[in-house]
């Protein structure tokens, strides 16, 4: 995905930009879904829950990151940032290559640890009827399914930026002030999503006491998340005096200063702490539910289906939004449109969490099975 970061930001065409930027995509996606399953494998499973947490906050914090140098460098020339992301990706590709261990194959699992005491190994390998397994699992299927009405609701947040640029603009600001203080705002009000750690760390200690710890944990943050979401979007950013003719570091300073001096500032951060942390427990509880529901081989693969389902329901949402905004154009003036269109796609999150619900029944039995199975594996095993 590297070598196809630098060919999108050599594109000469928007064909081609499109064909390099889709191949990225595929290669990210690779990268996603072996890396889950290397976590998998290296954590025990009353561990997951904080080390998924770490890894679903790295990919936050690299979408944030690479967000910000569009934003910074982006403006002068479109096709810095592709190279600086670029030269990440080879950096840490050849500092994995040299300072990390091969990872044995559901090394971290209880069932497994005489296996690999007695110099034996987990060699089993997925196959075609895995598949038909996979998606026999009723709570799979749900897992699945709510990773689509999820994606249907946060591929929304795309416009985000969009709104909070509008925002600023309404308090007289012109278009590329606005752009920058405006994303510098989403920034700010995403910092919430640093409890996903300690939700991560608070569902394995729930799932120790109860067999639906982590399942229930999810379901609370998601549901919890919706009203401070939707009321985030209606409050305006009033009185917001921010020096245009500074340099970034006056204007992320005097942004700072507003949240002690500007209530409107102050009133929508906490609205989207209190949201953005509530949301922050349900992604790295739902990673750590599909590793207990799926043996080691078929974690890969689970990943990578629940991938297709999110981008199905990421692909809908930015269009159908999109469609939404424009169409409230008639009715509502700026930003109030966007207000509208983002509250209204809050909605999908109601089945994604009716999803949870409906898995309450089944969970716990597979997620037996699957151990029971894993067990009687490692017993033939070690008994070869």
């Amino acid at each position: 995905w590297g070598t196809a970061m630098v060919l999108s930001g050599r594109a000469q065409t928007v064909n081609s930009f499109f064909l390099w930027q889709a191949i990225t995509a595929v290669g990210i996606g690779g990268v996603s879904a072996v890396g889950f399953s290397v976590v998998s494998d290296v954590v025990p499973p009353d561990r997951r829950g904080i080390a998924l947490s770490l890894w679903a906050m790295a990919q936050t914090l690299g979408a944030g990151l690479g967000a910000g140098l569009a934003t910074i460098f982006g403006g002068d020339n479109w096709r810095l940032p592709f190279f600086l992301v670029a030269a990440a990706g080879f950096l840490f590709a050849v500092l994995y290559l040299l300072f990390t261990n091969p990872t044995r194959r559901g090394e971290a699992e209880p069932e497994l640890t005489a296996v690999y005491a007695a110099g034996k190994s987990y060699e089993y390998r997925i196959s075609r009827a895995d598949l038909r397994q996979l998606w026999a699992r009723h709570s799979n299927r749900w897992l699945l399914l709510q990773r689509f009405f999820l994606a249907l609701a946060l591929g929304s947040t795309l416009w985000i930026p969009r709104w909070a640029i509008a925002r600023v603009q309404a308090e007289g600001y012109g278009l590329s002030d606005a752009t920058l203080i405006g994303n510098l705002f989403v920034f700010l009000f995403n910092i919430g999503g640093f409890l996903a750690i300690p939700a991560g760390h608070l569902g394995d200690r729930w799932q120790q006491r109860h067999p639906l710890g982590r399942l229930n944990l999810a379901l609370i943050g998601l549901i919890g998340s919706i009203p401070f979401f939707i009321l985030l979007y209606f409050l305006p950013l009033r009185g917001v005096v921010i020096p245009t003719n500074g340099s970034l570091f006056t204007v992320v300073s005097a942004i700072l200063s507003s949240l002690f001096t500007n209530g409107y500032v102050a009133l929508a951060f906490i609205v989207a702490f209190f949201g953005v942390s509530l949301f922050a427990a349900e992604p790295p509880n739902w990673a750590a539910l599909i590793t207990d529901l799926n043996l080691p081989e078929q974690r890969g693969t689970i990943i990578g289906l629940s991938r297709l389902f999110s981008a199905t329901g990421n692909a809908l949402s930015v269009t159908l939004t999109g469609l939404l905004i424009t169409r409230l154009t008639a009715y509502f003036a700026l930003p109030t449109n966007y207000a509208v269109g983002l509250a209204l796609f809050q909605l999908p999150l109601l089945p994604a969490a009716a999803c949870y619900w409906f898995m309450r029944r089944t969970l716990p039995e597979e997620r037996t099975a699957v151990r029971t199975l894993l067990a009687r594996r490692a017993q033939q095993i070690t008994e070869q």
